[in-house]
């Protein structure tokens, strides 16, 4: 996962590249078998311990998802974590502090 997150002002822009397969589970591999589902299905962003973004996504989202949110209050040096989890259990969990624009 690549974070960038960047404050200006008051506002904090987040933008946020996943690396997954993301999967539908309809495909086929070359050799005609169904290529099992694997997407993310959650993710979450957290600020000095609050939610300040939630998706919920699936398997109509993209491979490697890039994601972008902006909320206030965000200061140079404070970090926002980002969270996900797939429909195999499988999560990543990062943190990045935030850069002047």
């Amino acid at each position: 996962m690549k974070i960038k997150a960047v404050v200006q002002n008051d506002t904090a822009s987040v933008k946020v590249l996943v690396n997954h397969p993301m999967e539908t589970g309809r495909a086929k591999d070359q050799n005609g078998a169904v290529i099992a589902a694997h997407y993310i299905t959650e993710m979450t962003a957290t600020f000095k311990g609050e939610t300040v973004f939630h998706a919920e996504l699936g398997p109509g989202v993209s491979k490697d998802p890039y994601i972008s949110f902006q909320f206030s209050g965000a200061r140079v040096g404070d970090t926002v974590k980002i969270d996900w989890i797939d429909n195999k259990g499988g999560s990543e969990s990062m943190e990045s502090a935030f850069a002047a624009m």
